[in-house]
């Protein structure tokens, strides 16, 4: 079958994280190839439909992942996690986790719990580390097809359109994550206005939080979307929205703030968007990590000066991901961060795309 096949190269790696996105996207460790479709027991054949291009593939092409998950993923691989695909006609959307039941292992302690997104073996078992879309043995959906067990796989609600329904697994992400602010606070503020940031305002309002909603968005369009999609206030950058709501104190060079937002969810994904949010909270306040910023050099003090409590979420139980399935027909205008639509020929285009770029591996 068609793929575009990721396969690590030192060099390039180097290249990429020293450039960013200035990297000459030809170089990239990314090709199109002819790759074997595997066959796998227990498991069936979807035909990709839709696949996105997500901040953490980004980050693996241009060299910023954290060295610590390397030992979690496994390549050469066919990337792509966020997937809709086709199975004898029917639409489905992929949940890409491949834990003890995909391993055929016994339960590890989370996965009794339900908590499959924190699966201890991960890096375990007869198939290679990782998920699909970072994993060598399964291919992801920047390819024809891919491979998932029957409970992996959610039908779409009917009249949902594709370009919505691809969104379900950073949908289930940003859900998981917005729990752990309930009960709500009674102000929340969405730094970084990509795909995360947005989902996460719209998510908010969806759940049926009526709370004071401020974002912090780069471009005048991603302000204009914020508050589409439910934002109160929008700030052009985070020191605005700091000096909005903190006192400010300086001695000799140096200064500091008190006061800020109850919470802070960080949806940049990036080290600067991490040490914002630390600064923008408030005492005693929340941070929420929807991205991951990788190795950064921190002030670390807001957590024991201010106390400042720190949560995360990366993945998902089975059960969010069918809850955030479940809200795609009521959360019209998702479709709107698509900024193109590709086939794999043109993933340099892709990787260039303003928005939410998609892949469609297959000939619509």
């Amino acid at each position: 079958m068609k793929a575009l096949l990721y396969t690590p190269s030192l060099p390039r790696f180097l290249g990429a994280r020293l450039l960013g996105k200035r990297f000459p996207k030809g170089l990239l460790p990314l090709r199109l190839a002819e790759v074997p479709l595997p066959e796998r027991e227990g498991f069936l054949r979807v035909r990709v439909v839709l696949s996105g291009v997500c901040g953490s593939d980004l980050a693996l092409l241009y060299g910023k992942s954290p060295p610590s998950l390397s030992p979690f993923f496994s390549f050469p691989a066919v990337l792509g996690h966020e997937i809709l695909g086709e199975v004898e006609g029917s639409r489905v959307v992929v949940n890409p986790l491949l834990t003890c039941a995909d391993r055929g292992l016994p339960p590890c302690p989370r996965c009794q719990e339900g908590e499959e997104g924190l699966c201890q073996n991960v890096a375990e078992g007869p198939l290679a580390p990782g998920m699909l879309g970072y994993n060598r043995d399964l291919p992801g959906g920047w390819g024809e097809w891919t491979l998932a067990r029957p409970e992996r796989l959610y039908p779409i609600p009917p009249g949902v359109p594709g370009e919505r329904a691809v969104f379900a697994e950073p949908l289930a992400v940003v859900l998981r994550g917005l729990k752990k602010l309930r009960p709500w606070p009674e102000e929340v503020l969405v730094l970084g206005m990509g795909t995360l940031g947005l989902l996460a305002v719209r998510l908010l309002r969806a759940l049926g939080y009526a709370g004071r909603l401020f974002a912090v968005a780069k471009y005048p369009h991603q302000a204009e979307r914020a508050k589409a999609f439910g934002a109160d206030q929008v700030f052009p950058s985070a020191r605005e929205a700091l000096l909005a709501r903190a006192r400010r104190y300086r001695y000799l060079l140096f200064e500091g703030f008190r006061g800020g937002y109850e919470a802070v969810v960080e949806a940049s994904g990036s080290g600067r968007g991490f040490r914002e949010a630390l600064a923008l909270a408030r005492e005693g306040g929340k941070v929420l990590l929807l991205g991951a910023p990788g190795v950064e050099l921190l002030d670390l003090s807001p957590f024991w000066f201010k106390e400042v409590a720190l949560w995360g979420s990366y993945t998902y139980t089975r059960e969010e991901f069918r809850e955030a399935v479940g809200l795609l027909p009521e959360l019209e205008g998702l479709e709107s961060l698509v900024g193109g639509v590709y086939p794999l020929e043109g993933w340099r285009e892709a990787l260039k795309a303003q928005g939410k770029a998609l892949l469609r591996p297959n000939a619509p």
